[in-house]
């Protein structure tokens, strides 16, 4: 279910269920927490992933978010996961339901009342982030970023958590980074996301995204696949020497799948 009438991301989300047959993760792009800010606001000094990246986002919304998000679904090695929803087992079920809390949605927001479903990922996985936008002369284009959760120690993750609304689903989230701009930076990412919303799905699924985009005519604006990853119809290649160019050139003169 999209939040706030968002049918764009609404759509995002579909092409993950489709493509994964797993929940999908509906979420605001909400902050962007250098390394430096991090220090200063908890003391903690990141690592790894997140060093290099120079910080971390934070996606959170008001309630949208599957349960599944809080990774306490696991594999037969225990590992964390958001399962293929035929694969959720009662055990799965009781785990994820025993790790979230349903708030009392904030009067400010909310003034119908109700409740927010409230959980935090905290486990490291991997994950799809992807956006469909609707450009003004140009139609819908889609952009996405590979990447991981990450689990951060509970007191540094409630500190952070409490500078937005302490009574929704949250999720440290930090992108695959490429020699390329906009993914040099967690901060690039995000200055260059289209949208305050993000469709979060299970697993390192660009390249299936940018396969399924070029069967709809969707061109791709954005991603951070390795380029020997990405399949695309051959005739692509006769639409210039440019990989994202090639894309909007082909979609543009094949017009769209659908009407």
């Amino acid at each position: 279910m999209a939040t706030e009438n968002d049918v764009l991301n609404g759509i995002s989300m579909l092409f993950g269920k489709l493509l994964t047959n797993r929940a999908q993760i509906f979420a605001d792009v909400r902050t962007y927490w250098s390394e430096e800010a991090i220090k200063k606001t908890t003391g903690y000094q990141i690592t790894g992933d997140a060093k290099a990246a120079g910080g971390f986002l934070h996606l959170i919304n008001s309630g949208s978010a599957c349960l599944d998000g809080n990774g306490r679904a696991v594999d037969s090695a225990g590992n964390p996961l958001i399962k293929a929803w035929y694969d959720v087992t009662q055990a799965d079920t009781q785990a994820i339901l025993e790790h979230t809390t349903f708030c009392a949605a904030d009067n400010g927001y909310f003034r119908g009342g109700g409740y927010s479903s409230r959980f935090s990922t905290d486990a490291q996985m991997p994950v799809t982030m992807m956006r469909l936008n609707l450009l003004k002369g140009q139609g819908p284009v889609l952009q996405l970023v590979e990447g991981y959760t990450l689990n951060l120690p509970e007191a540094v993750s409630d500190t952070l958590w409490k500078r937005t609304d302490y009574t929704w689903p949250s999720t440290w989230f930090v992108p695959k980074l490429t020699d390329s701009y906009p993914f040099k930076s967690a901060y690039d990412v995000m200055n260059n996301w289209g949208s305050n919303h993000g469709a979060i799905t299970y697993g390192h699924i660009g390249a299936d995204i940018i396969t399924l985009c070029s069967m709809l005519r969707i061109p791709v604006s954005m991603h951070n696949v390795a380029d020997e990853e990405i399949f695309r119809p051959a005739s692509w290649s006769h639409f210039g020497m440019d990989k994202e160019g090639q894309d909007y050139r082909a979609c543009a003169a094949y017009g769209p799948l659908y009407k």
